[in-house]
């Protein structure tokens, strides 16, 4: 098997800040010339996700609204007490979608549905630079 890894760099807004990197992903499998492969794609932090989402208005405010339920922002967590960050909720949001997700790579192109795109999720409650980590198998 072989393993090429790669990665960017991005500034978010924190705050459920969601972010199409679909193009960052296209642009490394061609300067890699990838063509058939897994693009395992990681964000480092305990505050931050990678998922897939149809990038559009209507979902750019329902996945905060949803997720606002799960853990909403103006609730303290016991993870505040013990760091006084104000956070918690962030870490939270984080764990239930999850750092990474792996994409098949064929032909050259990610293989996404029509609508499907490729996202960085930022919850921390602070602007941030987030390093995207990108590991081609095969």
């Amino acid at each position: 098997m072989t393993i090429i890894t790669d990665r960017f760099s991005i500034s978010t807004k924190g705050f459920t800040d969601i972010i199409d990197i679909t193009s960052q992903i296209v642009e490394l499998t061609k300067k890699h010339g990838i063509k058939e492969a897994n693009a395992h794609i990681y964000v480092i932090g305990s505050t931050a996700s990678i998922t897939t989402i149809e990038y559009e208005p209507g979902l750019l405010r329902d996945l905060p609204e949803a997720l606002e339920k799960f853990a909403p922002v103006n609730k303290e967590y016991y993870h505040d007490q013990t760091w006084q960050d104000g956070n918690g909720y962030a870490h939270l949001r984080s764990s239930l979608i999850g750092t990474s997700e792996n994409i098949p790579i064929v032909d050259g192109t990610p293989f996404l549905g029509t609508w499907q795109q490729i996202v960085l999720v930022d919850f921390d409650n602070k602007p941030r630079t987030r390093t995207v980590l990108v590991q081609f198998l095969f």
